[in-house]
């Protein structure tokens, strides 16, 4: 019987091991806390929670030595760690997130150790992958070029849910949404590069009419032009990748930005308030009037919805903060945390949307669409949960039955690998439903 072992036990990491039990694999979840990786098994008979943080390397190599295949969930920064102990064993490897250089660096090792590291295997990245690569390879086997191509994703609360200013709520990584607002964003649109400096993030969005869901606003995901390249289109005009918020975030954002608020300089904010934390940063003496000092600061008028979400939050009040040293980052994303959580009896909800003009040796021009709308039933079965681990599950499960050949570093671009695995998770409901043919006119303004 074929044994996995599963490092970590986060956010997303129940339905990659609910998949495997119920397949019929030997399952080890190690994991700093081991109640939750025994909360995931469920009394399981072929399942084991195993107590080990990242800092035993020899039980790492001990449990990799004993195992078939590893799936890292972990953050990113341990995995090359992870994949050198797979290397030195000849064990293959599954993570879910992007390919660092350190990462790439081991391609020729893992070639030679006749395994593969199959990466970037959960929702984004992965399936935006897959489902991208498998409309890019359509378009180039009827001899067409990609002249646009837009992918935008975003794990959202469900529109019911949806009932704060900020229309977010968290449902995976907090400090994780949170710090992402401070990428920069670099993309090519209509044959120029676009390069959007962080304090523009959210600034002037992009906009679509979602089915099911209605409109909701994009704003550039970090650098999309490697993607050129990727995805084999060098013939194309654009190439943005984005991701989808409610309306509200953008401005909401942009303004908590603009204040410093999710920054990383380090204050002494010992007997602070919160408005006189917001005092501090804007460069007021003090925090009388906060509301019209910052709309004032900003540029707004007072009775601006930025203004409305930020004091929704707190961030004008006369709370004391109970803090001394401490960057305004950790203060506003604890704040979002504490009024932000997904509802237990909530859904959350994963848009994803792939957007192209192709272009035909015949003439022919048209825009094809190809777009995801999941759902969760509840916070604790969630749809960013699903989508981030079953891609993994299944390509576990082919790794596992000798069903990929390619060995070294990989993404999942190759159609032996995104044709099998799209498949079977429309057999799970989780479907890119494809439309051709659309008119020039349904593509991303």
């Amino acid at each position: 019987m074929k044994k996995v072992l599963i490092l970590g036990a986060g956010m997303v990491v129940k339905p990659i091991v609910t998949y495997l039990l119920d397949k019929g694999y030997l399952v080890t979840v190690a994991t700093r806390t081991r109640s939750k990786a025994e909360d995931m098994i469920h009394g399981h008979q072929n399942g084991t929670a195993v107590a080990w943080t990242v800092d035993n390397t020899e039980a790492l190599d001990e449990m990799i030595t004993s195992h078939d295949l590893t799936v890292s969930l972990l953050p990113w920064i341990h995995h090359i760690m992870v994949a050198k102990h797979c290397i030195k064993h000849k064990k293959n490897m599954v993570t879910t997130s992007y390919v660092k250089p350190e990462m790439k660096a081991l391609d020729q090792e893992a070639k030679d150790a006749g395994i593969i590291i199959l990466n970037e295997l959960g929702l984004d990245p992965g399936i935006d992958h897959m489902g991208a690569m498998r409309i890019i390879d359509h378009v180039h086997n009827h001899g067409g070029k990609v002249e646009e191509f837009y992918s935008i994703c975003g794990a959202l609360p469900a529109p019911e849910a949806a009932t704060n200013p900020f229309k977010y709520k968290f449902s995976w990584s907090p400090k994780g949404v949170v710090m992402a607002g401070n990428n920069d964003g670099n993309y090519l649109r209509h044959g120029k590069v676009h390069y959007i400096p962080t304090q523009d993030l959210f600034k002037n969005p992009l906009s679509v009419d979602f089915p099911g869901v209605g409109k909701l606003e994009i704003y550039p995901n970090r650098d999309s032009m490697p993607y050129v390249e990727l995805y084999g289109i060098p013939e194309t005009k654009t190439m943005m990748r984005g991701t989808f918020r409610y309306p509200g975030w953008c401005e909401s954002l942009d303004a908590m930005k603009a204040l410093k608020l999710i920054s990383s300089d380090n204050y002494d904010f010992t007997g602070k308030t919160y408005a006189d934390m917001v005092a501090m940063l804007i460069g007021e003496a003090d925090a009388s009037n906060i509301r019209e000092k910052v709309a004032r600061f900003l540029g707004l008028p007072a009775d601006a919805y930025a203004l409305d979400a930020l004091e929704w939050l707190g961030l004008f009040s006369n709370e004391n903060m109970n803090r001394q040293n401490d960057i305004p980052f950790e203060i506003t994303s604890d704040l979002m945390i504490a009024k932000m959580e997904l509802g237990r009896e909530e859904r959350d909800m994963v848009a994803m949307q792939h957007v192209f003009l192709a272009s035909y040796p015949n003439g022919k021009r048209e825009v094809i669409k190809s777009s995801m709308l999941d759902f969760g039933t509840l916070a604790t079965d969630t749809a960013v949960a699903r989508t981030v681990a079953l891609p993994a599950a299944v390509g576990v499960e082919m790794i596992l039955n000798n069903e990929i050949e390619v060995k070294g570093v990989h993404i999942p671009v190759i159609p032996a690998i995104y044709n099998p695995i799209l498949d079977a998770l429309e057999k799970m409901n989780i479907r890119m439903v494809e439309e051709f043919g659309l008119p020039e006119s349904d593509i991303i303004q």
